[in-house]
């Protein structure tokens, strides 16, 4: 709610991510992330984490022809957005899943997590 009184709805209920009591909303962190000049595209996700509950991660494509590392991710962050809500991963990808329509596939990024942590862990 702002000092008028006005509520805006930021996200849906369902992707908020929940990290160490922390309620975040992913596209909080994606339009922010969408501020820095080699980021073409990205997607936030919250993954399991045995300390956080979920920690959240960010999936990012770059602008062609564009290098960053995730360290100047991570600091680019650090001045734009609340310390809780800066991504615990950063992940640089060739693309991102989308439905036939062009929508991001959020929860296959999540399952895509759970599987490489079934790997880990011998299951």
């Amino acid at each position: 709610m702002d000092e008028e009184g006005y509520v805006y709805i930021v996200d849906r209920k369902k992707d908020m991510i929940i990290s160490g009591g922390y309620n975040i909303y992913p596209r909080e962190v994606e339009k922010v992330l969408y501020k820095h000049p080699s980021i073409q595209e990205v997607a936030c996700a919250g993954i399991p984490d045995s300390y956080w509950g979920e920690k959240i991660k960010a999936y990012v494509v770059l602008k062609e022809g564009r290098g960053v590392s995730i360290e100047e991710i991570l600091n680019f962050l650090k001045g734009e957005i609340a310390a809780f809500k800066i991504p615990k991963e950063i992940e640089i990808r060739e693309n991102l899943p989308r439905t036939a329509v062009g929508k991001v596939l959020r929860r296959f990024l999540v399952e895509e997590e759970k599987a490489k942590l079934q790997v880990l862990n011998g299951v």
